[in-house]
């Protein structure tokens, strides 16, 4: 008896604070302007942008899209590969083992308060579709990385007023601080040096954002 008390307690304290009632599970289906956060298998590098970037409940994100209905079809528009581009469903899912079943992709939706905003912010995704993809990770450079798709099209929506957050980024072991050896052959290859410190913003950022509940969909047929 005293453990329940104690857990609605908890529950109660955790609500009032926005803290894990933010994020509480749901069963429903995908919508358009939902986001759905992604653990992609590209090596060393993914690793390394795990590893300084947490996601919500401790996940790993590497990547970030967007769902959006053409016609009358969900599917992505994500910055990934040369360029922004619209992909299906089976396409994203593939990429994390999933067939129609979810099981390593976390999917994430707006708060009601919010969803006025994903009419706006899908039109301004359409319109950049084709534009090159930000391999070195810079803000306002004409190119696009996954992240900052998302957090370019939902400020156009928020009347050019931030929407998710940005954050000084890092490119540093949290144990060493020393870069990761991924990251200085990367921008070395690149002749670029590594933006430490420049803001910026990833998918585990965003997946943390109290502006967004966390969803449970089992399945995308």
């Amino acid at each position: 008896m005293k453990i329940r008390l104690l857990n609605k307690l908890l529950f109660f304290y955790c609500c009032t604070l926005s803290i894990s009632c933010n994020h509480s599970y749901q069963k429903v289906g995908f919508q358009e302007g939902d986001l759905l956060f992604q653990n992609l298998n590209c090596g060393e590098l993914c690793n390394a942008i795990e590893a300084v970037t947490e996601g919500i409940d401790g996940k790993d994100f590497s990547h970030i899209a967007l769902v959006v209905n053409v016609n009358d079809t969900l599917k992505v528009i994500e910055a990934i590969g040369n360029n922004v581009q619209i992909n299906s469903l089976e396409t994203f899912f593939s990429r994390s083992g999933d067939t129609a079943k979810i099981e390593n992709v976390t999917v994430g939706r707006l708060k009601k308060q919010y969803k006025n905003l994903i009419p706006k912010a899908i039109a301004e995704a359409k319109k950049i579709i084709g534009q090159p993809y930000d391999n070195i990770f810079l803000l306002n450079n004409g190119k696009m990385y996954c992240s900052e798709m998302i957090y370019e099209i939902f400020k156009e929506s928020n009347k050019t007023k931030d929407f998710f957050v940005l954050e000084p980024m890092t490119f540093k072991d949290p144990k060493t601080k020393v870069f990761f050896p991924a990251w200085v052959n990367y921008y070395k290859h690149l002749n670029k040096e590594i933006p430490e410190g420049l803001l910026g913003i990833n998918p585990g950022l965003i997946s943390r954002s109290n502006k967004i509940s966390i969803l449970k969909i089992e399945n995308y047929k």
